[in-house]
């Protein structure tokens, strides 16, 4: 694959704060897939979707986030892997007995996702 500058794969936006929402905003997240795993491991957690409910909710802020930051991103494969996931909690919520699966899919699939070079994550779906 070409290597692709990422510093220069299109325009970014800004605003005071911008990195610290994303931090506060990825933790709030990682306590979501937490609690949510939890939950589906019969932990002693409340059995209610609240979880993928959390996840969803942070991962959609994330993602909006990221658009407004890259209006780009929709159109590389990070933005693509972050509809797929998103899609994926939503079947989560409306096929609960799916969730467990669905649940470890997610979590295999961010992990190697996002460990992935930058030059294929920020890469164009659909060429240049």
């Amino acid at each position: 694959m070409a290597s692709l500058d990422i510093e220069s794969d299109g325009p970014r936006r800004d605003f005071p704060g911008r990195r610290w929402l994303s931090v506060v905003l990825r933790g709030l997240h990682l306590a979501a897939v937490i609690w949510l795993g939890a939950a589906l491991l019969g932990a002693p957690a409340a059995r209610d979707p609240a979880g993928a409910w959390w996840v969803f909710a942070t991962g959609a802020l994330l993602f909006a986030l990221d658009l407004w930051n890259r209006p780009q991103h929709l159109r590389q494969w990070a933005g693509m892997s972050m509809l797929l996931k998103l899609a994926l909690v939503t079947l989560m919520l409306a096929a609960p007995e799916a969730e467990l699966i669905l649940f470890w899919l997610l979590v295999i699939w961010s992990a190697v996702f996002s460990h992935a070079p930058a030059s294929f994550r920020n890469a164009p779906v659909f060429g240049h």
